[in-house]
């Protein structure tokens, strides 16, 4: 499939069952690895997450906006703690980021999923410049948008991109994979009997500053009543209910 044909592919129709209509997906760059703390792109691992994203686009019909850190190929905090100028290390990161987004697009167009991706830094050669109302049309019209280089900005972590980009989306939640279930009390690969929260409030994320993500952006999301879902995404089919709307992971809202 080329991306001048894929206007010829209908829209798949939302199910009934569907809890979510638009959401945003935030994913580490580690998911495009053969293991956790991996380097670089293992086509397996790549195969399996299209496939699953393939699969709730076919089946569900929600409208997929996706962002994908560059972690398995440059952190910009690690840059710069090893001397590395900040900014420039973040702007390293962020191209990370494009190029996890370009072979996650490859791998879901090889699946006839019709895609997008969108730079918050300018590369007209190899993707659209993010257009804000161009990238909801694309939804609109059935299509897969992938969120790349950040905000374009240093000193802004990809969480809080992707909690911007589900903000002017107008996405209905903001969907964190990780490598655990959930959001724990506290570390579970140290604490055994760590608990896990099934519901969470903002502030009570915020308060207790748990690392599994950024609280500026669930700051953000707090502002605008934006309700994310921490969930595992190496669990097969989780994508799927988390979508349905399935008590699956942990919801963090303004109720908690």
């Amino acid at each position: 499939m080329t991306l001048r044909d894929d206007r010829t592919i209908p829209p798949p129709q939302p199910a009934p069952e569907l809890r979510y209509r638009r959401i945003l997906l935030k994913m580490s760059g580690e998911a495009l690895c053969a293991q956790e703390g991996g380097f670089g792109h293992d086509p397996g691992a790549i195969s399996l997450l299209s496939e699953e994203l393939a699969q709730a686009y076919r089946t569900l019909g929600a409208q997929l906006a996706l962002v994908v850190g560059g972690g398995n190929i440059f952190r910009g905090l690690r840059g710069a703690s090893a001397g590395m100028d900040r900014a420039t290390a973040d702007y390293m990161g962020m191209l990370a980021t494009v190029m996890n987004a370009l072979a996650l697009q490859d791998a879901l167009e090889k699946r006839n999923v019709p895609t997008r991706v969108q730079t918050a830094l300018e590369m007209r050669q190899i993707a659209e410049p993010y257009i804000r109302r161009r990238a909801i049309r694309h939804l609109e019209k059935g299509r897969v948008v992938i969120f790349a280089a950040g905000t374009g900005n240093p000193y802004f972590s990809t969480d809080t991109a992707a909690a911007l980009r589900a903000m002017e989306i107008h996405a209905d939640v903001f969907l964190k994979a990780t490598k655990v279930d959930g959001v724990y009390e506290r570390d579970p690969k140290k604490y055994a009997d760590a608990k896990m929260f099934a519901r969470l409030s903002y502030d009570g994320f915020i308060e207790r500053r748990i690392g599994v993500m950024d609280t500026t952006a669930v700051t953000l999301c707090r502002d605008n009543k934006l309700p994310i879902r921490v969930f595992r995404l190496a669990d097969r089919g989780n994508i799927a209910r988390v979508i349905l709307g399935e008590d699956v992971g942990t919801t963090i809202d303004e109720k908690g």
